[in-house]
C-alpha cells in the first residue's frame, strides 16, 4: 500500500517536549484545577477552592423566587367508597345500637327520678284521679301505673327492639349501597392532609 498524502508536518508535542508531570506550571495559574464548563456559573456562586467541589450542588439547588408563596401546599386525595362490607357494618351497628339502648334506659331512669323529686307524678296523678274518680271508685292511679320498675321494663323492651331493628336496617343498607355503587360508582370523598 502506498501513502499518497505526501509529506506530513511534524507536530511538536509529547515526542519532543517534556511529559505532563515534568512541565513547569504556567505563570499566574496557581490554585486548583477547574475543568471547562459548558454553561457559565451562576452569579453569586462559590469562589476559590470550593467552586469545583460544589458546582453540581450549586446548580441543583434552586434559590427561592422573590414573592413566591412560602406556605406549604395541602395535599388532597379524592377517594371513592366502592363497597361496604355487610358483615362489618352489622357488627358496628349492633354495638352502636346496644350503646344507644343502654343510654336510653339510663336516661329514662334519671328523668323519672327527677320528675318524681319535683312532685310531677303527685300533682298530675291527683288531677287525673279527681277527673276520673266517682263516689264509688277513686279513679285512675297514675303513680302505680308509672312506677320506676314498670318504666324501666318498658324502656328495656323498646331498647331491645331498637337493637334488632337498627342492626337489620344497617345491614340491609350496606347491601343496597353495594348494589347502587355498582351502577353509579359509590360515594366520592376528598381527603386533605392537615398541615
Amino acid at each position: 500500500m502506498t501513502d499518497t498524502r505526501g509529506p506530513q508536518p511534524q507536530y511538536e508535542g509529547y515526542a519532543t517536549g517534556p511529559l505532563p508531570g515534568e512541565r513547569e506550571p504556567a505563570p499566574g495559574t496557581a490554585g486548583p484545577y477547574h475543568p471547562p464548563q459548558a454553561y457559565p456559573s451562576p452569579s453569586g456562586g462559590t469562589q476559590g477552592g470550593k467552586q469545583g467541589g460544589t458546582q453540581g450542588g450549586a446548580q441543583a439547588m434552586r434559590l427561592p423566587r422573590t414573592g413566591a408563596r412560602t406556605t406549604p401546599r395541602t395535599r388532597k386525595a379524592r377517594l371513592r367508597v366502592a363497597k361496604a362490607d355487610p358483615w362489618s357494618v352489622m357488627k358496628v351497628s349492633f354495638l352502636l345500637s346496644i350503646a344507644l339502648g343502654i343510654c336510653t334506659v339510663v336516661a329514662s331512669a334519671v328523668l323519672w327520678m327527677v320528675m318524681d323529686a319535683m312532685g310531677v307524678f303527685d300533682t298530675v296523678g291527683g288531677t287525673i284521679s279527681e277527673a276520673t274518680g266517682s263516689n264509688e271508685s277513686n279513679g285512675f292511679d297514675l303513680q302505680s301505673f308509672l312506677s320506676l320498675p314498670r318504666v324501666l321494663i318498658f324502656t328495656s323492651v323498646i331498647a331491645v327492639i331498637d337493637v334488632v331493628l337498627a342492626t337489620a336496617l344497617a345491614t340491609l343498607g350496606a347491601f343496597i349501597y353495594n348494589l347502587s355503587a355498582g351502577f353509579v360508582g359509590g360515594v366520592e370523598l376528598t381527603l386533605a392532609e392537615d398541615e
